[in-house]
């Protein structure tokens, strides 16, 4: 029983912390749509890359700052999180996730947002299979930088840091052609809230899962298990 507020903590963590990064990542698509369109890929990489950063930053000393159901999947299979853990982590971060696609909605114009998918990813001159490739690839490199600068116990302390800015160089790169989500919930969070989905939702779980698993077992096999 006394462990029960502790895990309670951690889930209401997730939830927040997922709710901050999409808020402001989907919000950014919307507000950039609205006032510098010409703006729009800057504004995007900064969004995010910065509200991933302070989200992580605020959670991880509590629930480890995972935000992402794909960086849960890959640090479970890693051994860096119990398999307790799992379920109600990601369900905490699509909770999170759809409540900021629901609250954007409630306050921004319906015309511009939706305009936008609220700020939903979405693909741009690729097919499919080369989103979802894009997709594996952005996510390998933002996990094996969540091992380098937050899991690995010989890690720099700038977690939270370093993870944004694998986001924001991710998005400058991905975001024309994918939208560059790296996370399930950031592709579901406005895409549950709206009730709008594309053919192709399900690129954003099968990538990112994928890339985080490779990432996180070439980590833990190949470079952390090195350390003496």
């Amino acid at each position: 029983m006394s462990n029960e507020p502790d895990l309670a903590r951690k889930y209401v963590a997730e939830l927040l912390g997922t709710f901050l990064f999409v808020f402001v990542g989907a919000g950014s698509a919307v507000a950039s749509f609205t006032f510098d369109p010409g703006a729009s890929l800057l504004i995007g990489a900064f969004a995010n890359g910065i509200g991933l950063a302070v989200a992580v930053s605020a959670t991880m000393s509590i629930s480890g700052g995972h935000l992402n159901p794909a960086v849960t999947i890959g640090l479970w299979l890693g051994k860096k999180t119990p398999a307790k853990d799992v379920i109600p982590y990601i369900v905490a971060q699509l909770v999170g996730a759809t409540i900021a696609g629901l609250v954007l909605i409630s306050v921004l114009p319906a015309a511009t947002g939706s305009a936008v998918h609220w700020g939903a990813p979405g693909l741009n001159t690729i097919t499919i299979a080369q989103g979802t490739v894009f997709e594996l690839v952005m996510t390998f490199f933002l996990v094996l930088a969540i091992y380098g600068t937050a899991v690995d116990k010989r890690a720099p302390k700038i977690g939270g840091f370093g993870i944004g800015l694998t986001v924001l160089a991710d998005v400058l790169v991905g975001g024309p052609f994918t939208g560059a989500a790296m996370n399930p919930a950031r592709a579901m969070g406005p895409m549950l809230a709206s009730l709008a989905f594309p053919s192709y939702w399900y690129i954003y779980w099968i990538g990112p899962v994928i890339g985080s698993i490779l990432a996180s077992l070439i980590y833990s096999r190949f470079i952390e298990s090195k350390a003496a």
